[in-house]
Order: structure tokens, then sequence, then C-alpha cells
């Protein structure tokens, strides 16, 4: 779908204002209707053929699934694919979310809530029907309806692609906020880009990552809703001009350069056990000219589109390969073309308030920047209050800071976005003024508290150097109300050492707590009730109800049978259900078979040195050597073990790629050697995504999250794998401290050195000491002599490059040596895994430290991290739409009035396996017609 344009580049204050909007057509004469009435009688008769919801009934549901194919698809009842029904099985979910999206918008703006907006470059949201169809309380009739049609709903569910909008944590992350803000009916949207091909499918091909297109869209996603009528202009490159406005106020317009069209596509948002659904609204790119008829006339054919081109590489690829200026470029122009339009967005919505003023956005709006990819929010804020809405400098300024808040994702300075000011001037020529007057005035500031001095340097919005640039970090800390890390160890290293001069000035204004702690966590309703079924119906049974899924603090009731042998089984029985899932996804996948009573030991990441995939690599390696000088009987008495590692390395990232391929080569070496195949089985599991963790997660034993100490933010894959009764060797990294302390000691084996003890580790290694273990330098020997390079010139010079680095021990813990210790911690690394074979053995003790460690995960829920975000930074209140005490599938009318909502009567059951549906349950009619606000979602409540 395209939208054509009304904006021209050679004007200027056209922003905020949608292509619909009623402000373009001022002076513009309205035709008036000849009735008087204000609602004509053809109005209220559509009303009220919209007056009720689509009824929840397996036979109604399957009435509109033979709709939406014939009439929506063009299927025939003869010939339609599962494709096709899966489309259509979508079509008829989303009806049912756009009835409650509309009235949970409706309420919002009754209600005069304050919301808050989640700026994220992406969301790995994974499918949507099954997650969805649990959030609305479904799952029965949807089963039954298609039961009935002949067809399991799982088989559905399958048909669906994983949407590419994400790479790693970071998405995944945003897309469990998503599912708890609507769980906790907070009024929060998220906003992003709707990638054409997301990142990338990753293949492996003679052991090497290939980068193939993943067109996720191309059969199109049933969910999304196309919104030509919210579109805005996006201007980039131009030039700035002094000036006066029609009513006389002088400022500085931004004329010229290109126009791009952001068009929004709405995705509902689900909650558990509530009517509300929040929405994710992403910007697809299109060209202000669609076609160039005079260069196509003139067989300029090229030229005739090159418009949309460019426009489209914007919302083409996440994270496009910025090796290169124009790489580097493209990505800039695409985080400011999502933040602008979602600024435009969300500050239109809060000027169609009545009677507005600009001191209240502060008490209705708060903006979430996760990570610096969209921290050119800060300035955008500024342009459109100062430029845009006229609102004094000084006052706009304070706005956007009590506005806006920052999510930082890393520990390591040289990952924070700087942008070149050169850059940032051909594009954006506005927004390095305003950064340039609001560094101005900054540093006028802090030469008054500190002097001339380093402090102002390192405080500065701009680099100084060869290539001068913009610090977006810092850009973003300085325009933010809070900031926060996203573990207890990532937020104090922020403090010390990130931004440490940051957090001085702080202090020194009595704002300590601007710098805060935000846990990061996952959702159990994707992670447990959807990824593992079989384990969430354990925790129904013996917790009594479903009240877990949205208090994870009653999993603690748990803990009192972790040593009762009736909960042993069946918990082990879980595990070996989902071992038998991942055997048969894998030798369908990659043709690997695998033993499914051995230890299942997972990876599943990005690829980067600071995750150390090459650590995990390389202990494989050992643990083949040592099974190797093996007799036959003694290898009988070792542990068996599946180690499988996944995820995807970024394009540009050669060392990365390296690491796959070594990882690929040593498979094949391991998996078909006869003397040890049975003991040993290693593996890379290409396309790590949603629906392969889903797989991989549950069926774990032990789990590796093994960075070097101080240089993960968080990790959430640790979480999920420990949620789904998995248990952790790692290092004390990122959340990985939080859950030995929330699970106990014995529930992790930890290893390495910590990170205190990382600077006297390089200190020691600059004078010479730094040792390689024997077992390490048996490793090193064996890829020097090429048994792994598989007669490969090119693979064996590309594995002793990055050999030969980490054995230059005088740079350890430097870009020329070993820069993430690897040497340092490969024997703790070993000694712990010893620590796994032993206690994996005594399969009663292992079974209890997996409920334990399972059951205390309770503050790692993304509810607990949504509660404390809208507490302590946004100001946020949950706003849970009440239930009509009309008809039970009645939508209600407006009305001066609002009666008090009516809660739905419990369901007189002991053990309450599922929410009851109001939608699909009799009950006597009303005869008040309830308000906008208490329309029925067509949820259970419980």
């Amino acid at each position: 779908m395209s939208t054509s344009s009304v904006w021209n580049a050679s004007e200027a204050a056209f922003e905020m204002k949608r292509k619909s909007s009623f402000s373009l057509l001022d002076n513009t004469e309205r035709p008036m209707p000849d009735t008087g009435d204000e609602h004509p009688a053809q109005m209220e008769k559509l009303w009220k053929l919209m007056s009720t919801y689509e009824p929840n009934d397996p036979d109604s549901i399957q009435k509109a699934f033979a709709r939406h194919l014939e009439y929506s698809l063009a299927c025939t009842r003869f010939n339609f694919t599962m494709q096709d029904a899966y489309r259509a099985a979508g079509l008829v979910l989303r009806d049912r979310l756009l009835e409650s999206l509309n009235d949970t918008n409706a309420y919002y703006r009754e209600q005069d809530v304050k919301r808050g907006y989640y700026l994220s470059a992406e969301y790995l949201i994974g499918r949507h029907m099954q997650n969805a169809i649990a959030n609305l309380d479904l799952e029965k009739p949807f089963k039954d309806a298609f039961m009935g049609l002949g067809m399991q709903l799982e088989e559905l569910f399958h048909e669906e692609a994983d949407p590419a909008l994400g790479n790693g944590g970071l998405g995944r992350l945003a897309a469990c906020f998503l599912d708890s803000m609507a769980t906790m009916s907070l009024p929060c949207w998220g906003y992003g880009i709707r990638y054409s091909y997301g990142m990338f499918k990753q293949y492996i091909e003679n052991g090497r990552q290939v980068e193939r297109p993943d067109f996720w869209i191309g059969d199109g996603c049933p969910f999304e809703i196309p919104r030509p009528d919210i579109t805005y202009p996006v201007r980039m490159y131009g030039y700035v001009e002094e000036g006066v406005d029609e009513n006389g106020h002088w400022g500085l317009k931004w004329y010229g350069g290109e126009i791009i069209q952001a068009m929004a596509y709405d995705n509902p948002i689900p909650g558990f056990d509530t009517y509300n659904t929040n929405n994710l609204r992403l910007w697809r790119a299109l060209p202000a000219k669609e076609f160039d008829l005079d260069a196509y006339s003139s067989a300029n054919f090229t030229q005739a589109v090159e418009q949309r081109r460019r426009a489209e590489d914007l919302s083409a690829v996440l994270y496009p390969n910025d090796a290169t200026y124009e790489g580097k470029e493209l990505r800039l122009r695409q985080q400011y073309f999502f933040v602008c339009a979602s600024l435009q967005d969300l500050l239109r919505e809060f000027i169609k308030r009545p009677n507005y003023k600009w001191s209240e956005l502060p008490e209705k709006v708060s903006v979430q920047m996760n990570d610096t990819h969209p921290t050119i929010t800060v300035a955008e804020f500024m342009r459109l209050l100062v430029d845009v809405q006229h609102v004094g400098w000084d006052e706009a300024w304070d706005l956007t800071r009590k506005c806006c808040n920052y999510t930082n994702h890393t520990v390591m300075p040289e990952a924070l976005e700087k942008w070149p000011v050169e850059m940032m001037e051909r594009i954006l020529p506005r927004h390095v003024q305003i950064i340039g007057e609001i560094n101005r005035r900054w540093i006028n500031e802090l030469l008054d508290m500190y002097g001339d001095g380093p402090m102002i340097e390192k405080l500065s919005l701009f680099e100084e150097g060869e290539v001068k640039k913009i610090r977006m970090g810092n850009l973003a800390i300085l325009g933010s109300n809070k900031v926060n890390g996203v573990a207890a160890i990532h937020t104090e290293i922020i403090k010390k050492e990130t931004f440490p001069e940051y957090y001085r000035w702080c202090c020194d204004k009595g704002m300590p707590d601007k710098i805060v702690n935000m846990t990061n966590g996952v959702t159990q309703r994707r992670w447990i009730h959807c990824a593992n079924p079989v384990l969430s119906a354990i925790y129904t049974k013996y917790l009594g109800s479903q009240k877990w899924l949205t208090d994870m603090t009653l999993l603690k009731g748990m803990l009192q049978y972790k040593e009762d042998p009736k909960l042993h089984g069946e918990w082990m029985a879980m595990k070996q259900g989902c071992k038998a899932k991942l055997a048969a996804y894998l030798k369908e996948a990659m043709d690997l078979d695998i033993d499914q009573d051995a230890l299942i030991d997972i990876q599943i990441k990005r690829i980067h040195e600071y995750k150390r995939q090459l650590m995990n690599c390389l202990y494989v390696i050992h643990r083949y050597q040592t099974l190797k000088r093996m007799s036959p009987q003694e290898r009988e008495r070792v542990q068996k073990r599946v180690v499988l590692i996944g995820g995807k390395a970024a394009s540009a990232y050669v060392n990365a790629k390296i690491i796959i391929k070594l990882i690929s080569n040593v498979s094949k070496i391991v998996n078909n050697d006869p003397e040890t195949s049975r003991y040993l089985k290693f593996a890379f599991v290409p396309n790590y995504r949603v629906t392969a963790a889903e797989v991989l997660i549950p069926a774990s034993d032990i789990s590796e999250h093994i960075s070097t100490a101080g240089t993960e933010a968080s990790g959430t894959s640790n979480m999920k794998f420990v949620m789904n009764g998995g248990l952790i060797i790692g290092t004390m990294d990122g959340a990985n401290i939080e859950i030995r302390e929330e699970g106990g000691d014995d529930t992790m084996f930890i290893f390495g050195c910590l990170e205190h003890e990382v600077p006297s580790v390089v200190a020691q290694a600059k004078q010479g000491h730094y040792p390689i273990d024997g077992r390490l330098q048996a490793v090193f020997q064996a890829i020097r002599n090429g048994e792994f390079s598989r007669d490969e010139p090119e693979a064996h010079g590309e594995f002793m490059s990055i050999i030969d680095r980490l054995c230059n021990t005088y740079a350890a813990g430097t870009w020329d040596g070993d820069r993430y210790l690897v040497i340092h911690d490969f024997p703790s690394f070993c000694d712990a895994q010893a620590r796994v074979d032993a206690m994996y053995k005594d399969k009663a003790t292992w079974c209890k430290l997996s409920i334990q460690a399972a059951c205390s995960m309770a503050k790692f829920s993304t509810d607990r991290t949504m509660k404390e975000y809208a507490e302590v930074i946004w100001g946020v209140k949950p706003a849970p739409r009440p239930l009509a005490i009309s008809a039970p599938t009645a939508r209600a009318a407006p009305a001066v009035v609002e009666p008090a909502p009516v809660k739905p009567a419990p369901t007189p059951a002991v053990v309450e396996a599922a929410p009851v549906n109001p939608a699909a349950t009799p009950a006597p009619a009303a005869a008040v017609d309830a308000p906008t606000s208490t329309k029925k979602g067509g949820k259970g409540k419980k």
C-alpha cells in the first residue's frame, strides 16, 4: 500500500499535520449537511450495526473464518492452502484485536491519562497468533473451532513467519515490554520502523554465514493495520534561513532538501487478563513524489523511480552495514525518520486535548529512548517545540528534559553512537544548530561550576579530533529526566566508568537519583505459557490457578515441592518432552541426530567477541581431545553432552564470522568421529530467531552466559533459560549476578575473574605475567596444525589470525591481544564444566536445583520491570478498561453520566485453569447502556 503526498520541500512549518489533518483545510469551505441533526439517521444505524462485539463461540469463529477465506483472500472453499487458512484465521483474530484497540484508545482519551511512548529501533516480537490468542483468553474456542473444521490450531501457528523487526536481546526486550505494558493496563505505545526485510536470514554454507533477504511480509501480515490516514512528512537535507512567519514570529526555518512520507502500520498488542489492547505503531518510508513521469517519458527509467528507491531504503533493512560512509549515512537517516514521525504523532495526540497548555506536557507525555538509536529525539523534540510550535527556548528545554528518558544498554563507551558533524550538517542542518546551542549553554554552566578543565572536554556534546563528532550518548543524558541501566552491576558501571563525569555533575547538582537501575526481564506468558505449555500446566496444577501468569511471586509456592518425588517425575518428563521436540527440530532443520538422554548445553545470542562463543568452542575442542585420549571403557563413564551455539553476526563483523566458521569446522570433525560422536555432539544452529528460541530454551539443561565480567549490560536469554528450569554456567556479569542472588549460589556454576579484578589482570599482562593453561595450549596447537581447517587455506589463515592475537599476551585486555580475557578465564571455565558434569549425574539434586532456580525468577518478569519504569521514571499509572454493564457483547455508547463498572462474577471452581471469557458467556442484559469508557473488549477476566 502506498499513499500520495501533499507536502512541498520548498515550504516550511508543515510538521505535526497528518495528511488527513483538518489543519490542512484552513480557510477552505467545508460542505454542510442539509439536516440539522447532530447524528444523521444513517449514522445512527451504522453505529447500531457496530454496537456489539464479535462473538467468540466456536460456531461464530468458524463463520468468520469462512467469510475471510472467501471475501478477504478470494479463496474458494475447494481450493486453499494452509497458508491461506493461517491468514484467514489471523484476520478473524485481528477483528477482535481491533475492537479492543479502538475502545482502549477511546478510554485513554476519555480518562485523559498520562501516556508512555517507547521508541526502539527494533522489536523482536516473534509470532503474533499464539501469544495473542492466549492473552485474549480465546485458546479453547479457537482450538475447538478449527478442530471442527479438521485443522489443528498448532498447524496454523507454524504457518506464521517471524516478523523480522529485531536482532537480539534489545529487540526481544522491547517486545516483552510491550506485552507487560498491555497486561498491566499501562497507557503506553511502542514506536519503531516497519522493516521490509528485517536484518537477514542466516544460512550456513561451507561453514560460513551467508546473509539473504528476509522478506517476512511477502505473504502479508494479517495482524498489521495499514494507516494511510496517519502519514507524516519527514524532511532531510536542505538549508536553514532566518525569517518571520505569517504570525510575525521570528525564527530559523528549515527549507529544501527532500521529504519522506512516514506512513503508520498499527500492530495491536493485547494484554493478558485485561480488556486493554495497546499499540505498536511502525513507520514505513514512502516517497513524497511517487513517480517522475517526465524522466520516464525521456527514457530515464531508473531516475523515474529514484525517489521511491531512496525513500524505501529507510525502512528496508534493520541495521544496514555501516562499514562505509554511505552505510553510516543511511543509519542516521533511518533513525531520524522514525523519531521524527513518532514525535509528531505523540505531540499531535497531546495538542488534540481541549484547551491544552504546553506546561502540562510532562504531566501527559513520557518518552523512553531505548539505547542510543533514537537519541536524536532530544534535538527533534526541541525543533518541534521551538520552530514548529513557537515555544520559547527555555520552556522548550525544560519540557524536553522532563519528558525524555534514556535507557543505556552498553558498558563500553566505544559502542555509543557518535555522528560526524559534517554528515549531520548535510542531513539535519537545523539539528546541528540546536545541538550547538544546547552545548553552548551547557558549557557555560559547567565553566561556572568547574572552571576550564578536563570535565569540559568529557561532558561536551561534541568530540574534537580529526573528525569532529556529536556524542549521542551525552546528548541523551543531558536531555533526559532519568537515565537507567539494565542490571545492578551495569548501572554502577555507568556511574563509575561509562559516564563518570555526568554522574559527578548529577551528584553536585543534588540529583544522584537521575541515574537509576531497571533490571531487565522477560514475559512469562511468552516464554513459559506459550513456549513450554507443559511447564505452564504443572505450575497451574500445583498452585491451583493461572494467577502466576500475572504475578510470578506466586511461583515461590512451588518451592515447598522441590524435593517431592511426584513433582520430580513430572518435571523430568516435561524436560524430556522438550528435548524430543528439540531433537525433531534439529533433525528437520539441520539433519542432526542427538541423544535425548545427553546433557543439552546451549549458547544462543548475538555472535560477538565479548560474549565469548570463541571460548565455548575452544572448550569443545578440549573436551574432544580429552575423549580421544580415553579408552572405550573410560568414555562410557563420561557424561554425554550436546553443545549448540546459535546467533547472527553483523554482516560487517569479520571476527564474528570467523568464529562461526571455526565452530562449523570443529563440529564437522567432532560429529563425524566414530570414536567420540556418541559422547559429544557440537553444532551451530542457523538463523536463530524467536521461533527457534521457543524450541531451544525449554530443552536446555545448562546454558552459557560467559561474557567477560563488566562487558554484558544485562542479558535476557539467561532469564528465559532459568524460567524453563535450565541452570547457568556463567560469569559474575550482567543479570547473572541478580539471578544467582534470587535462586541461590548452588543454581549457577560461576567462573572467571570479577569485574573489579579486570584492571589488575590487564596490568599484570603488560608486565609479562599472562600464562596460557596447558589444556588451552594443546587446543591452540591443534588449530595451528590445521586439524580443524579441513584443507581450507583461507580458513586456516583466519583461525591463525585469531589465535595469534590471543597469544600476544602482553596486550591482553586490548584489541591487539586477548581483548576479552579468554586465556585468563579458560582454566576456571573448564573447572566449572567439570562441576556441571558431576552434578548432572545426581539427577535428584539436579532436578531440585532446576525447580529451585525456575521458581525463584519473579524478579525477572517484565511485569516487575514495567511497574518500576512506570512508577520511578514515567509517572504513568495503570488505566484498566472496565467491563461494560450492558448486554454481554454490547459495545457502549457515549453518555454524560458514567455508571460504575460491574465486575463479572467469579467462576465457581477450586482450580482456575483458565480465565472466563464473558464475550462467550451468556449474561442478563442491562437496561442502561454503558459509556465509552466501559466498552467490553472480548477478553476474559478472572
